[in-house]
């Protein structure tokens, strides 16, 4: 095992950290964290709790990883942080643990790139290949799935679902969920469209982006209520199967979605 440590780093013994992990100077690692191997972790960062970091990740100067969460029910109960790989997590990030309230756990999955002062609060969990710009902050128990990008600022309330694909604007208030395939902007966010530019990218066809508008149409253009038009979206995905993925995003949905 190669391990690439600091003299300046303290490193309890109790941590366990893989091969070709580089942690740099006055750099912080409490007894009960895991480092995968090949992680890259700069100077000044305080890695602590039952935390869990995966291989290949890049973490930079001033991060606050697996701290307790800010939560006043909070008792110093064993909960987790627990990060996957290939993440890319930038200047004074702070992502706390979880609360026993929930599952115990805030997860982050893999190939995220995570821009300086997010913040990600107890509870979360945070899908694959999403982008957090600078600032961008969740409150607890928010759930954030796959390929959503968070323009900068952007804050979300506790208890939000966030659905896949879905693009804010920079200094967006997210005060109810976010379905499927959409943009959302404002103070509070308010839907803006299907993010079109994001789903050529992704390799989504021509046809499929067309039944998707149909369907953004259908749930917020149609004045129809929400079981009318969840009963005419259920046709649409006979022809368009993507937008099944938004009917199982409405049928879960707890605080009501963004009008």
């Amino acid at each position: 095992m190669s391990e690439m440590i600091h003299p300046t780093a303290i490193v309890d013994p109790g941590a366990k950290i893989g091969a070709n992990v580089s942690i740099g100077p006055y750099t912080i690692v409490g007894p009960n964290v895991e480092i995968g191997d090949n992680t890259e972790i700069g100077p000044h960062v305080v890695i602590n709790g039952h935390t869990r970091i995966g291989r290949d990740n890049k973490i930079f100067q001033f991060c606050s990883l697996g701290e307790v969460p800010q939560d006043k029910k909070y008792a110093g109960e064993p909960t987790r942080l627990e990060i996957g790989d290939r993440n890319t997590i930038r200047e004074f990030c702070t992502f706390n643990l979880g609360t026993i309230q929930d599952e115990g756990v805030t997860s982050i999955g893999d190939d995220n790139w995570l821009m300086a002062y997010v913040h990600i609060a107890h509870d979360c969990r945070v899908g694959n290949k999403t982008i957090f710009a600078n600032g961008a902050s969740l409150a607890g128990h928010v759930i954030v799935d796959d390929w959503v990008i968070f323009g900068g600022f952007t804050g979300v309330h506790q208890f939000c679902r966030i659905g896949a694909h879905v693009i804010t604007a920079a200094s967006s208030l997210v005060l109810q969920d976010v379905p499927p395939f959409l943009m959302a902007a404002g103070n509070t966010a308010q839907p803006y469209g299907i993010h079109v530019e994001g789903l050529k990218r992704r390799g989504f066809s021509s046809d499929t982006i067309q039944g998707l508008k149909r369907a953004y149409r259908t749930l917020y253009k149609s004045g129809l209520m929400l079981e009318e038009a969840k009963a005419k979206l259920t046709e649409q995905a006979e022809t368009v199967p993507e937008i099944r993925t938004m009917l199982d995003f409405l049928d879960v949905s707890k605080r009501g979605i963004i009008r």
